[in-house]
């Protein structure tokens, strides 16, 4: 039992620092971000950290509930990905709002697209129910893939 909770507060951990490290380099008030052209169909600025937050607390529990549930190098395997998907996560806001490139948050965006799915199927082949909560948090940045995709194109 003392093992499961470690591993959920581990979880929760990487998750929380990766939320708070891209956070941090969020900051649409911006005049470089205020200046881009951008599609009628964004969601409002509230409605991101809306969306987030329940999407972190499912990664972090979906996470830790296949970790508890995996073995030896399946569970390494596992905690590598979803090491590599919180960092990519994070990167991405580093990529688009501090730097200022609408093009590598592309190239961003699209990296954690494939880790996404890398981590849907280790997490799924551990733990099923765990796999599916994950399916939100894939589709949730695919939508952003394509907002992204777009402000890059509108802003060429």
């Amino acid at each position: 039992m003392e093992g499961r909770w470690k591993t959920y507060a581990a979880t929760t951990a990487g998750v929380t620092v990766a939320a708070v490290v891209g956070s941090k380099a969020v900051d649409p008030d911006t005049a470089w971000y205020r200046s881009l052209a951008k599609p009628a169909w964004q969601p409002p600025a509230w409605a991101f950290p809306v969306v987030w937050t329940p999407l972190y607390a499912s990664i972090a529990w979906a996470g830790g509930r296949a970790l508890v549930k995996a073995q030896g190098r399946e569970q390494r395997a596992l905690a590598a990905s979803l090491g590599v998907n919180l960092a990519l996560n994070a990167a991405w806001n580093v990529l688009f709002f501090r730097r200022h490139s609408t093009a590598a948050g592309v190239v961003g965006t699209v990296l954690l697209d494939v880790s996404n799915a890398e981590l849907i199927r280790r997490t799924a082949r551990a733990d099923g129910v765990a796999g599916a909560t994950l399916v939100p948090y894939a589709v949730w940045c695919a939508f952003a893939t394509a907002l992204n995709g777009d402000i890059a194109y509108r802003n060429r």
